[in-house]
């Protein structure tokens, strides 16, 4: 999240840091708009280095401090960082956790105009409303228009200040082998003096991005002219992951504990600020245990539903089984009354024909018999004629 007044260059140093544009010349940016009242905006960046992709959330707040009252101008930022957690809070009362987007504002770059007297009433009273709820760091915009001096005197009088006012600002932790010596100097730099710029120009041969002056060029990403390298190597590479844990460990479970207590002692959230953001008209006021039991219960009519289904497709199943058993059933006792009949047909015709067989056997034995007594006969006769014999 980036939070500053107007014309500081917070959209600028984005587009610097990310290596890309978020505005364009159908959608300008909140520096060219007219509309002035207080908005935020969040944008989506992905960065792909080595083959890893990573996904940031950039949160602009377009006409921060540019009305004449501005004594509750960072509410509707608290409403949206509160949102946020709030959202992250009923993900963690759900039944099913395993889809939990993370949109918790990790990290707060507060943008100090570069006057070179301090910080203002604005400024101080709007790190102390937040520094309990994010991580806050101090940036010097438009650090080329402050001499290298005046620049130094311009840290030490906002730490000062920063320290007088008990603001707690985000807490670089000791890391360790070779990152040790650039955490150690963005600690040195706090506040960081930052530049920012669109334009990309050719110094010594060499395409930088940077901003010309008639007395030279200044180079963006050089350390001699700001800290804008120490920014960017601290947000992407070193303390990325440490910035998620304290907004984790700290941050959120500050805001997890007061959100419980409350809902503990009166069962229903009237602390909801106005127009905080929630998880449905219907859930509106709803705790997250009842929220959880609600769900629970839902769960558990699903389930039902879901279980009698499955009941009723077994069943189905198994008297579709029972029907296709009963079919082949019958179609084998069709078969074997069919087989038995074409038996039962085939022993007849075999009886038939063995009674055929008998009759004509019969037939031909009696006419065997018959040639044979002729024959008998035929030589009983020749012999008679023979002995003259004639009967």
């Amino acid at each position: 999240m980036v939070v500053g007044e107007s014309g500081l260059g917070k959209s600028t140093l984005i587009n610097s840091l990310f290596l890309t544009d978020l505005y364009a010349s159908e959608y300008p940016g909140p520096s060219q708009r007219v509309r002035k009242t207080l908005q935020v905006e969040q944008s989506k960046v992905v960065l792909k280095e080595g083959g890893v992709q990573l996904t940031l959330t950039i949160v602009d707040t377009p006409g921060f401090g540019d009305a004449v009252d501005n004594s509750s101008c960072w509410q509707s930022i608290i409403d949206y960082i509160d949102s946020k957690c709030e959202d992250y809070l009923n993900a963690e009362a759900r039944v099913n956790r395993r889809l939990m987007p993370d949109s918790r504002v990790h990290c707060c770059l507060y943008f100090i105009f570069p006057s070179g007297h301090g910080l203002k009433p604005l400024d101080i009273e709007f790190m102390k409303r937040l520094h309990d709820k994010v991580n806050i760091i101090p940036l010097i915009a438009k650090a080329d228009s402050l001499t290298t001096e005046e620049c130094q005197q311009f840290k030490k009088t906002i730490m000062k200040e920063i320290l007088e006012h008990k603001i707690k600002i985000y807490e670089f932790p000791d890391v360790e082998d070779d990152d040790e010596k650039l955490s150690k100097k963005v600690k040195d730099n706090i506040p960081l003096a930052v530049v920012g710029s669109n334009t990309v120009l050719e110094v010594n041969g060499k395409r930088v991005r940077g901003r010309q002056y008639p007395w030279g060029v200044v180079e963006v990403e050089s350390a001699d002219h700001c800290d804008f390298t120490l920014l960017r190597n601290m947000l992407i590479r070193t303390h990325m992951q440490d910035l998620k844990d304290v907004t984790n460990n700290v941050h959120y479970e500050n805001f997890r504990s007061r959100k419980l207590a409350a809902l503990a002692c009166n069962g229903v959230d009237n602390n909801r600020s106005k127009g905080q953001l929630s998880k449905g008209e219907g859930n509106a006021g709803m705790s997250p245990m009842a929220q959880m039991e609600e769900e629970k219960h839902e769960h558990k009519l699903r389930m039902h539903k879901m279980e009698k289904e499955m009941e009723q497709v077994f069943l189905m199943k198994v008297k579709e089984k029972q029907q296709k058993l009963m079919d082949s059933e019958q179609e084998l006792q069709r078969r074997h009354e069919q087989m038995k009949r074409n038996l039962e047909a085939q022993h007849r015709e075999m009886e038939e024909r063995r009674r055929q067989f008998e009759d004509e056997k019969s037939t031909w034995e009696a006419q065997i018999l018959a040639l044979e007594q002729q024959r008998v006969d035929t030589k009983t006769i020749e012999k008679n004629k023979k002995k003259g014999k004639i009967f």
